[in-house]
C-alpha cells in the first residue's frame, strides 16, 4: 500500500482491477477545501491514458513490476522477439504492447516491464533516443533554410520522420522514442 505522496512518474497501481501506470501527476492544494492529486494514468492492457483525480493522502495498492532488459531480435507473425540480455531467453511479444514498434531495428536494447505476481509482459520501453540511417528523402533546395521547414525522410526501419531541409539519404539522425521526432543529425 502507498499513499499520494508516494506518487511518481512510472508508479504501477493496481485500480479497479486494471493495472496503470502514472504518465503525469499533480499535487494541488486550492485554497478552500482539501487538498488532491491529479493524475493522468495510462492503461497497460489497453494503452489508454484517462486523468484520475485522487484525495490527497488515499492508500492506493502499487502492483509489483520488474524491468528487465532484452535485445530485439527480429518481427514475424507471431509477433516481435526479444532475447534476455543475461540468460539468453527468448520471448514474442504482439505490437500493441511496444510503445514505437516502427523504430524498432535489430540488435535495440529494450526494457520490457513484468508483472511480478503473474509473470506477464505489460510493456516494452525503448530508449528515449535511437539513431536511425535515413534511407530515402528528397534533396533540399538551396536557399529554402530561411524558415524551419521540415521534409519527410524514410529511415532503416521502414518508419517516416520529418526532418528539416538539410539532411540527406545516408546520413544518421536521433529519433525521440516518445514523440517519434526528429532530435538532432548524429556525427
Amino acid at each position: 500500500m502507498a499513499t499520494t505522496s508516494d506518487f511518481r512518474n512510472g508508479l504501477c497501481l493496481e485500480l479497479n482491477n486494471e493495472l496503470y501506470t502514472i504518465v503525469d501527476f499533480q499535487h494541488v492544494k486550492p485554497g478552500k477545501g482539501g487538498a488532491f492529486v491529479r493524475t493522468k494514468l495510462k492503461n497497460l492492457k489497453t494503452g489508454k491514458v484517462l486523468p484520475h483525480t485522487f484525495n490527497a493522502g488515499v492508500k492506493v495498492n502499487v502492483a509489483r513490476v520488474e524491468r528487465r532488459p532484452y535485445q530485439f531480435l527480429y518481427k514475424d507473425d507471431l509477433g516481435f522477439h526479444f532475447m534476455h540480455t543475461t540468460d539468453f531467453e527468448q520471448v514474442s511479444i504482439e505490437e500493441h504492447l511496444i510503445d514505437a514498434p516502427e523504430l524498432l531495428k535489430e540488435g535495440q536494447e529494450v526494457e520490457i516491464m513484468y508483472h511480478a505476481d503473474t509473470e506477464t509482459p505489460l510493456s516494452v520501453d525503448l530508449p528515449p533516443f535511437v539513431e536511425l540511417e535515413i534511407t530515402y528523402t528528397e534533396p533540399g533546395v538551396k536557399g529554402d533554410t530561411a524558415t524551419n521547414t521540415l521534409k519527410a525522410a524514410t529511415v532503416e526501419t521502414g518508419a517516416t520522420v520529418n526532418v528539416p531541409l538539410f539532411i540527406d539519404t545516408g546520413e544518421k539522425i536521433k529519433v525521440d522514442t516518445r514523440t517519434k521526432a526528429y532530435s538532432e543529425r548524429v556525427k
